[in-house]
């Protein structure tokens, strides 16, 4: 079987389960982070590790201080899904031989400006010569309060699902000018009580359906009711893929008082209510639109 008749979370599912995590490790696979305890420490350890590849996350001529922009906050988007902080990162980089100096400088002029803007270290690396397309991958360490902690497999039926900012438009280069949601998830969890979250990088039609299966549990979505990016349809809202904006569930007891709290406190951004999850699946269209699925297809 080759992996375009995978895809991702397939191929995941066969090759996760062989894994062998010590007692050390509360989640090693399945959410945006990997969780660990780490010795005496009273705050969870968080890993993560991402890249970004050329001509799949960016084209080759899309200007090296935007990819090293996205490399790292498309990792440290991770860490807003979970309430977490990072702190330090290393950076892989596969490059082919003949790209400039000039382009590496820029990628890390990229890289450290995203790494400064959330205080985090870059505190080493690895770098390799390649036949292939460049690569920069991102290994990030931080920390999150046990009690602030969020997974995907917390939701509850009958649960709120919001959504921050707008969904949509990545093919207009915003997938490279984003900023993850660390400030607003340390925000929501707070002041509230989050029951599950995740980042939207590969879209709401593939990220919701991984939040949903986390918990045991299907969804009702309101497409009328999506965030779109102007000039976007529903349609692509949920298939572009690479919002990096968060989707959370949260007992619908909080609605009114979260739609409140947020709007006086990040005002220019916008929280929606988008539908809620159910004990029993229930789709109101008879096809929910797939986001992105590595190997499947390309962007």
């Amino acid at each position: 079987m080759r992996l375009s008749e995978l895809g991702e979370d397939n191929l995941l599912a066969k090759i996760l389960p062989h894994s062998q995590p010590n007692a050390r490790v509360i989640t090693g696979v399945g959410d945006d982070c990997a969780v660990v305890r780490f010795g005496a420490a009273k705050d969870l350890l968080l890993l993560k590790t991402d890249c970004v590849v050329g001509n799949i996350h960016f084209a080759q001529d899309t200007d090296a201080r935007a990819v090293g922009w996205k490399a790292m906050m498309r990792t440290l988007s991770d860490f807003a899904a979970m309430s977490g902080i990072p702190e330090f990162a290393l950076v892989t980089l596969a490059i082919e031989r003949k790209r400039k100096l000039s382009w590496v400088e820029k990628l890390y002029h990229g890289l450290n400006r995203a790494a400064a803007r959330f205080q985090v270290a870059i505190v080493g690396g690895e770098t390799s010569d390649t036949r292939g397309s460049t690569v920069v991958g991102i290994s990030a360490a931080g920390y999150v309060e046990r009690d602030r902690c969020v997974w995907r497999t917390g939701g509850n039926a009958n649960d709120d699902l919001f959504v921050t900012g707008r969904l949509g438009g990545s093919i207009r280069s915003r997938h490279l000018k984003f900023i993850p949601r660390i400030d607003e998830a340390r925000w929501l969890t707070s002041h509230f009580r989050i029951h599950a979250m995740i980042d939207l990088s590969d879209g709401l039609g593939t990220d919701l359906p991984r939040l949903a299966r986390a918990s045991k549990l299907g969804f009702v979505i309101e497409q009328n009711a999506l965030p779109l990016s102007p000039g976007c349809s529903p349609e692509q809202a949920i298939s572009d893929g690479e919002d990096y904006e968060l989707l959370f569930a949260v007992s619908p007891r909080n609605r009114e008082s979260l739609k409140r709290s947020w709007a006086g406190k990040f005002p220019k951004i916008p929280l929606t209510r988008i539908g809620q999850l159910t004990a029993k699946r229930e789709i109101r269209k008879a096809k929910f639109p797939s986001g992105y699925v590595h190997f499947r297809q390309r962007r």
